[in-house]
């Protein structure tokens, strides 16, 4: 079941990248406690709308985001070290981290999960975003299949208090 609106995160293993810091496991619990977040999700490092217009919109208004108090991360089914070489490629800037999602048990638990089998990918994530408040989702847009509009920086920026 997808996670709704006025629901806790849940707590589950996660791999943060955050600009040349060292790869850092954690959980995610403790990167939305007591935060004000927008987490975002593509379906893969490296694939061309991710690449080419997804991420890089979350670059061009991270000082946005920053300047309401909120923090920026994207997610992905990919292993750390594809996130970190997809930071590096991007010129993500320190503070927007990136989760890898090695197995998708994020995902999964957010209900939030797609079969990319058809296209050599195996599980993804869904091209969603989320704003949370402490760990409390406030705000969730999914995206139908083949589009980018209601999960871009400048949705999100519409969507968060400000």
């Amino acid at each position: 079941m997808t996670i709704q609106i006025g629901q806790a995160l849940p707590d589950t293993p996660i791999t943060v990248i955050d600009g040349d810091a060292d790869i850092q496991r954690t959980t995610t619990a403790p990167l939305f406690a007591g935060r004000k977040v927008v987490l975002f999700a593509v379906p893969g490092a490296f694939t061309p709308t991710c690449s080419e217009r997804h991420l890089p919109g979350y670059v061009r208004h991270f000082d946005l985001f920053k300047a309401r108090g909120v923090e920026v991360y994207c997610m992905a089914v990919n292993d750390a070290y594809v996130m970190k070489a997809w930071a590096t490629a991007q010129r993500v800037p320190a503070g927007l981290k990136l989760l890898a999602d090695g197995n998708g048990a994020f995902t999964q638990a957010l209900g939030l999960e797609m079969d990319g089998s058809a296209y050599g990918m195996g599980m993804r994530a869904r091209r969603f975003s989320l704003y949370a408040e402490n760990g409390v989702v406030k705000s969730l847009h999914v995206e139908s299949p083949g589009e980018l509009r209601v999960t871009t920086a400048e949705a999100m920026l519409d969507a968060v208090p400000g």
